[in-house]
Formats: structure tokens, C-alpha cells, sequence
């Protein structure tokens, strides 16, 4: 009983672990807001980041905290 238990503490710590490192992904785009103060870089694309700052004297930039996930060509498979 022992054991399972602490089988299962260990996967739920996985787990969580693993949430959370999903959850910080940065975006290409930051805005810099002007008349509002503060920065959100929380923008996939430019045109979202100018919809943001539309009307506020702000902003976009690049991230330069970005950093693009690699990717894989389809039907590569990693060798063994």
C-alpha cells in the first residue's frame, strides 16, 4: 500500500511539473502600452499586438525573450 502511494505522489509531481513548464511559453510580440503604462508580451503576431496598442500612444516590439520551439519534419522519427 506503501508503495502505490508513493507511486502515485511521484506521477502527480510529474505531472504538475510538466504543466508547468507548458505554461511558460513566450510569444514573438510584446506591446508597450503608452498612456496605460505597463508591457504585455503575450502576442502571436504583430497585427494582434497593434490591436492592442491601437488608440494608446503604445507600441510593438519583438520578444527578445522569444526563442522558437524546433521543429520537426514530418515523418522524421529520432533514432534509437
Amino acid at each position: 500500500m506503501r508503495a502505490i502511494h508513493v507511486l502515485l505522489t511521484a506521477t502527480l509531481g510529474l505531472l504538475t511539473g510538466h504543466t508547468a513548464a507548458k505554461a511558460e511559453i513566450a510569444y514573438p510580440w510584446c506591446a508597450q502600452y503608452g498612456s496605460l503604462g505597463g508591457r504585455n508580451c503575450g502576442f502571436s503576431t504583430v497585427e494582434q499586438c497593434q490591436a492592442a496598442v491601437s488608440g494608446n500612444g503604445g507600441f510593438c516590439e519583438a520578444n527578445a525573450a522569444y526563442r522558437p520551439a524546433l521543429e520537426v519534419p514530418h515523418g522524421a522519427r529520432p533514432r534509437r
